[in-house]
């Protein structure tokens, strides 16, 4: 992914630079260990150190080792502290009443990335030191995970990306982003039954004696690997909803293509999939025995 500074900052995190830094405030003065509410009636973490929210790292080490997954990580995200970065940007100058002009002015704007697909992603940080870490130059704003969710938004990003650069990043998909802002439950697409329900009336829809059932499973991209070289099974930018159709052998290429291309149609045009899947890998699975 490549980093480049985007836009204005929302109006809530301009309010909060006043007292957030980078590693150092204006006076040298380290950030890390250091209490971050002050007398900054924009933020509202008293006693915050700058150190990972307790239920993001219980959530993240639980989906490490096997035993966790998205939606608890997604969960824990809800009512957890993360950091935005934000840098210095220099603009041209402007003119101003008395007829002077300034040569550049400096103002702050969000960091956000490009993913391989092209969409964009907002980063954010468990932790003062992680942000740090990842660009030494920008400045932490702390924000609760909603709100850097609609500031996501606001930046049309289809991502939110924790932690990029560390042993385990994890990527916050469209869906998931759009219930973190809007501060609502979220289910992975592929542990959604009323996904799957829509993927079997899609079948019924298109009415074809050839299909011998649908079924949703996780797709692979999902999966990251940590800094250990383990894979995880949650926090990948990829397809995260893989489609298996059952068909009958013996069907012609083009008959394929017009029912894929059916079922294609059929869920992108149905709201509640179109909003709760991301991206599909569909899969042609050929079946000796269909049930009739």
């Amino acid at each position: 992914m490549n980093t480049r500074p985007e836009r204005r900052l929302p109006g809530h995190i301009e309010a909060a630079l006043s007292t957030a830094g980078g590693s150092t405030d204006t006076a040298g003065q380290p950030w890390q260990g250091r209490e971050l509410s002050g007398d900054n009636p924009y933020h509202s973490f008293g006693n915050d150190d700058g150190g990972v929210d307790p239920g993001v790292t219980a959530a993240r080490e639980a989906l490490a080792e096997g035993s966790g997954n998205e939606a608890a990580v997604v969960a824990a995200l809800a009512t957890a502290r993360v950091f935005v970065p934000v840098v210095a940007r220099l603009t041209a100058g402007e003119a101003h009443a008395d007829g002077l002009v300034s040569d550049k002015e400096a103002d702050m704007a969000l960091v956000t990335l490009q993913a391989p697909d092209g969409r964009r992603a907002l980063p954010v940080f468990s932790s003062t030191a992680a942000l740090t870490d990842w660009h030494a130059e920008a400045r932490p704003v702390a924000v609760h995970a909603p709100r850097a969710a609609l500031s996501a938004v606001a930046e049309d990003a289809a991502l939110l990306v924790l932690d990029p650069g560390t042993d385990l990043p994890f990527v916050v998909r469209r869906p998931a982003l759009w219930a973190l802002a809007q501060q609502r439950p979220w289910l992975p697409s592929y542990d959604d039954p009323h996904v799957g329900q829509v993927l079997t009336e899609s079948v019924a829809a298109a009415g074809h004696p050839g299909v011998a059932g649908i079924r949703a499973a996780a797709g692979q991209g999902i999966r990251v690997a940590d800094g250990k070289g383990r894979v995880v099974n949650g926090g990948g930018a990829g397809p995260e909803l893989r489609v298996e159709l059952l068909l009958a052998p013996g069907l012609a290429r083009a008959e394929v293509d017009a029912l894929v291309g059916f079922l294609q149609n059929y869920w992108a045009t149905h709201t509640y999939f179109a909003e709760s899947v991301d991206s599909i890998d569909v899969s042609l699975l050929a079946v000796q025995n269909p049930a009739r």
